[in-house]
């Protein structure tokens, strides 16, 4: 309250008060959800990493089918690697014989 409460002649001050106040809600949410929602996003940047690997070392895509299957790939690879016990390779295999 008193960070958003005080007083600035910087303009960039309260521009950052301005966005502070509009996401108050959000902030602090991994509180309240402790172990369930992390405190920084770096899981979120590590599962894109791959992807913009991809993108910056073969300059992107030339077919919209490419990035698709890729996306579908890295989706179930993804969702298996959720699920206890289960071999990444078997559940793409299954996924393809299917």
């Amino acid at each position: 309250d008193a960070i958003l409460a005080a007083p600035s002649g910087c303009e960039l001050t309260r521009a950052l008060q301005a966005k502070l106040r509009r996401a108050r809600d959000q902030l602090l949410t991994f509180v309240d959800w402790p172990g369930q929602v992390g405190a920084t996003n770096n899981a979120c940047e590590r599962d894109l990493r791959p992807a913009v690997i991809q993108r910056k070392v073969t300059n992107g895509y030339r077919a919209m089918w490419a990035a698709q299957g890729e996306a579908d790939v890295r989706t179930v690879v993804d969702t298996a690697r959720l699920a206890p016990n289960t071999s990444v390779f078997g559940t793409i295999l299954t996924t393809v014989t299917a």
